[in-house]
């Protein structure tokens, strides 16, 4: 069973955290108890852990404030996760080894969570969609290094969503040209693709 601490920095990393509204809105730890049903010391263990992470800022006399991404940061992420896509595809064309029914099927999901009350769960899916395409690797440190990038990556699409009417659509579009260029093999058009989605994602979040 889940500690209060556990529960608690869950909820905050994949509730709070990927709340449009709540970018750099500062929390409230009693609602946040009541919500979960702790008590509040959870709740600050929780904080300073994700604080540690740079995800909230402690703000003396004021509270746990949702750090917001800045450029840089968005920026770097999307290199990041370039670097690592790109790495997979590769590897797996070359070893014959892509997830063809896997990620399609992951793409179906995306297609029926168009809503925008779906939003989330369209991002969530997004992420499992590049966390399978890295995992078929099977690099147990590669996946523990991209899964430690998950909080941000959803909380930056989730973010593009909300900023861009549409882009629910393309990056459907995206995804299945990513899937399409791994299916065929051509890993140079695999990574065309993959950089394509996340240059697309970091000027939709750029431009606000």
């Amino acid at each position: 069973m889940a500690s209060g601490r556990e529960k608690a920095y869950a909820y905050l990393k994949d509730t709070v955290l990927t709340d449009p509204e709540m970018q750099g809105a500062f929390v409230s730890e009693q609602e946040l108890a009541d919500r979960i049903g702790v008590s509040r010391t959870p709740i600050r263990e929780a904080l300073l852990l994700l604080a540690a992470e740079d995800l909230v800022e402690l703000v003396p006399k004021r509270g746990a404030r949702v750090a917001p991404l800045t450029g840089r940061e968005v920026r770097e992420l999307m290199e990041l996760r370039g670097l690592v896509e790109r790495y997979a595809a590769e590897r797996l064309v070359a070893a014959g080894r892509v997830p063809r029914e896997e990620l399609r099927a992951l793409l179906e999901q995306q297609r029926a969570l168009t809503g925008a009350e779906e939003t989330r769960e369209f991002i969530a899916v997004d992420h499992r969609f590049h966390a399978s395409l890295v995992s078929a690797v099977g690099n147990t440190l590669l996946d523990r290094h991209y899964d430690g990038l998950r909080s941000r990556q959803v909380r930056a699409g989730v973010v593009a969503v909300f900023n861009q009417q549409g882009r629910q659509k393309a990056v459907l579009d995206e995804h299945e040209a990513i899937v399409d260029a791994l299916a065929a093999g051509d890993a140079p058009a695999a990574c065309a693709a993959i950089d394509h989605h996340l240059e697309s994602t970091l000027k939709v979040l750029l431009d606000g």
